[in-house]
């Protein structure tokens, strides 16, 4: 089994807020305040649920951190599938979101593997 290291996904996670808040902030104003910043609420609190994650200690609470962060990306995933379809976003830029959160929810899978193999 590949091993997971925690700090990855904590990188991977920053820079695709890096890129994604550039293009919700171009939304049109009917969108940016509302699926806009559903979509970039939602990626924060994914980054802070694997902050909380990478710095506890018991298996348990991490695993339950992970859990919600996993609901959290699939929530996400959802949220951007409307993008295309409402023409907010060319299929580029989506196709780059879609790669980087597959990314972040394989990192994530790998680290859940790790963690739950250990108890």
């Amino acid at each position: 089994m590949k091993m997971a290291h925690p700090e990855n996904i904590l990188t991977l996670t920053q820079d695709f807020l890096l890129y994604l808040i550039p293009i919700l902030a171009k939304y049109p104003r009917d969108q940016k305040f509302t699926l806009g910043d559903r979509i970039q609420n939602l990626a924060h609190d994914i980054l802070e649920d694997f902050i909380i994650a990478y710095y506890s200690r018991a298996g348990e609470e991490k695993i339950d951190r992970l859990k919600k962060a996993n609901v959290k990306l699939e929530r996400l995933r959802y949220s951007i599938r409307l993008s295309p379809d409402l023409k907010l976003l060319n299929n580029q830029k989506y196709g780059v979101i879609s790669m980087k959160i597959n990314e972040i929810g394989g990192t994530l899978g790998n680290w859940l593997k790790t963690i739950e193999g250990r108890k």
